[in-house]
């Protein structure tokens, strides 16, 4: 399929978080994922309208219209995961995903979705949180067959449950995991190039003792887990304040020059520019 136009919606994985730096700009899957097409049709334009921290209600509240506005032929859509971990009621969740997936199925574009990793294989103590995030996986699946969307089904990728596929904060995918997100996504949509081993698991890179585990488990609490606490009871996210990486659809740069190309534009605020973050 030769797309010319690529709209992301969504949050910090959709944005590029861990993929790059801020002062270089982030990447990201979505990116990726947009120079994928662009190898094919060089025409393409791709806008990312996604920011860091959002959850289900402010995507449709922020970004749905722009989006719409874009006129794409094709969207990335990828939404859940701070509902998940923010423990917003999921009926609630079911309601707005249901507006917004309806409103996309309304364009006539390719809409990409996908299911969410078991982040309880790779972030201590966040078994509490499985069966919201099963939940929330089983309304990816069933919008996808009522919408008729392309699914990237990651939670099925042995790779995503590896440490490897993911940035210190255990929460936001590594450049690996990025890559390999954009590769189930290019093949989920058929695109030239794809491979159906995306997701396959890494080499065996040894499995660290007991001590250095727990060692490690308690340095992303403190480093981590507690800075994300403190900006939940001030009613503060990451993504306050910032605006789109990416909100017009322009020409997308070679993968040598993408990443310098792109640029983050922050209101400056000690407290949500933090590299500790916890939320997607």
């Amino acid at each position: 399929m030769r797309y010319s136009r690529f709209v992301a919606i969504g949050d910090s994985q959709t944005e590029g978080m861990c993929d790059g730096d801020p002062a270089s700009g982030y990447r990201g899957w979505a990116d990726r994922l947009a120079e994928h097409l662009a190898r094919h049709n060089p025409d393409l334009r791709y806008a990312n309208l996604a920011v860091r921290g959002k959850n289900t209600r402010n995507t449709r509240d922020e970004q749905l219209e722009p989006a719409l506005a874009l006129e794409p032929d094709l969207i990335a859509a990828p939404l859940g995961m701070n509902d998940v971990i923010g423990r917003i009621d999921l009926g609630e969740v079911h309601t707005d995903l249901d507006y917004i997936y309806r409103r996309l199925a309304g364009t006539g574009a390719d809409v990409v979705v996908s299911t969410f990793p078991n982040i309880a294989e790779t972030i201590p103590f966040s078994g509490r949180i499985e069966t919201r995030l099963a939940a929330i996986n089983q309304m990816m699946r069933d919008f996808a067959d009522a919408y008729g969307f392309v699914l990237v089904d990651l939670h099925a990728a042995p790779v995503l449950s590896d440490l490897r596929s993911w940035s210190p904060d255990r929460l936001h995918a590594s450049p690996l995991g990025h890559d390999r997100f954009a590769a189930g996504a290019a093949h989920a949509l058929g695109l030239p190039d794809s491979s159906p081993d995306w997701g396959r698991p890494l080499p065996p890179a040894g499995d660290p003792n007991r001590v250095l585990r727990t060692l490690g488990d308690a340095r992303w609490f403190v480093e981590f887990f507690t800075p994300w606490i403190i900006r939940k009871v001030r009613g503060r996210s990451l993504g306050d304040g910032r605006l789109p990486k990416r909100p017009e659809l322009t020409p997308v740069a070679p993968p040598a020059a993408a990443a310098d190309a792109l640029s983050i534009r922050v209101v400056p605020n000690a407290d949500v520019a933090s590299e500790n973050p916890m939320e997607a």
